[in-house]
């Protein structure tokens, strides 16, 4: 894929790279129970914290006051999509704290159902509105080619990006990165044949290839820690926005039900497709502000291996799933698109913050040197 240049582009001079701020302590590698935002992420989060799942006796909280609220709740908002987020991280690395059997509660999994088929039919409305052909092919030759012109995060970011930009988006992406690939592997067992063999090759891929040292998940936690931010897992979720937390809650939702699997591999085609050219630019724009190497390191890694994954995902995975059940190819396209659209919210969303007047945050707990966050400890007194 080309990754095609603004007419008339002029490239602005490298900013000088802050000092590095030390790093605080990381947290424990299993996260602790974030904040609320509203009465469904509420009833949940104070469910978990209560201690272990009640008995039948007991009833099944908090499925009994907020299974009402969540039908009406808006699909993409603040509430839904943490309660969403913490019900599905229970079968992540789940909170400190948290007994593990609330994972297969019935009352949680009543109370996320309910949040999963709004959520879902959310996106089946929304991108059944997009332009373009209905095939599979036609939704994956969308991501081909780039408009010429095309202005988007990374090219903001490798062009005209500031230091804390650069930070407040590794924050919200670490949200996926630091289990990245995790959700996609729920769906091996679920296919067969050429699809399976092939997942499974670019899984062991983004698992580091037999070497721990190059999990991609790993890497990304090296970024982290060389751009001074907190590399443990969960540390920016109560940070993160819902437009964040959406886009992964959707490789949730698809890869737990395997009545999605067509849409889980849609969109694990899409994002392949789509992140070699944004590595690039992703890499020229740490190189600009002055990251170090290990910073460099998790993009440059993507650009070669994902353009080979791509080829994979599209000939391999979508090929052999199709050749074996045809009728999955509406939900491959769903997944396709739906990658799109809530990869485009979040675009909009972040542009939107850092061109605003003045520039202000795009995350819910700004980060020191952020507009409206606190000044960072080695700057102070300048």
């Amino acid at each position: 894929m080309t990754v095609l240049q603004s007419p008339g582009h002029v490239p602005q001079p490298a900013p000088q790279r802050p000092p590095r701020a030390p790093l605080r302590p990381a947290r424990q590698a299993v996260p602790v129970l974030p904040a609320a935002r509203g009465p469904l992420s509420r009833a949940v989060v104070e469910a978990l914290a209560a201690g272990p799942p009640p008995g039948p006796a007991r009833g099944r909280a908090p499925a009994a006051h907020a299974v009402r609220r969540a039908g009406s709740a808006d699909p993409y908002g603040e509430d839904l999509q943490l309660a969403l987020h913490t019900c599905f991280e229970l079968h992540y690395r789940g909170f400190a704290g948290v007994d593990p059997d609330w994972e297969w509660d019935p009352g949680l999994l009543r109370l996320r159902g309910v949040m999963e088929r709004a959520f879902l039919a959310a996106l089946r409305r929304d991108t059944a509105g997009r332009p373009g052909g209905t095939g599979v092919q036609d939704a994956l030759a969308e991501l081909l080619t780039e408009p010429v012109g095309a202005r988007g995060v990374t090219h903001h970011l490798r062009d005209d990006g500031q230091w804390w930009q650069l930070l407040e988006h590794a924050a919200l992406r670490s949200v996926y990165h630091l289990k990245e690939a995790d959700p996609h592997a729920w769906v091996v067992p679920r296919l067969r044949g050429r699809a399976k063999t092939a997942l499974a090759a670019v899984e062991h891929d983004e698992f580091g290839g037999g070497r721990p040292e190059m999990i991609h998940q790993g890497l990304y936690a090296d970024l982290l820690d060389d751009l001074g931010l907190d590399p443990s897992y969960g540390a920016y979720v109560d940070a993160a926005p819902a437009v964040m937390l959406a886009t992964v809650n959707m490789m949730s939702l698809f890869g737990l039900r395997r009545s999605l699997r067509g849409a889980l591999v849609g969109h694990f085609a899409a994002a392949e497709i789509t992140t070699a050219p944004s590595a690039r630019r992703m890499a020229r724009a740490l190189e600009r502000l002055g990251a170090g190497p290990r910073a460099v390191l998790f993009y440059t890694e993507h650009i070669e291996a994902d353009a080979v994954h791509e080829q994979v995902l599209r000939h391999d995975v979508i090929g052999g799933l199709l050749e074996d059940e045809p009728g999955l190819a509406g939900d491959v396209v769903l997944g396709v698109r739906a990658t799109g659209l809530l990869e485009d919210r979040l675009a909009a969303h972040l542009l939107g913050s850092w061109s605003g007047r003045p520039p202000r945050s795009s995350l819910r707990r700004p980060l020191p040197g952020s507009p409206g966050g606190s000044v960072a400890a080695d700057e102070r007194g300048r």
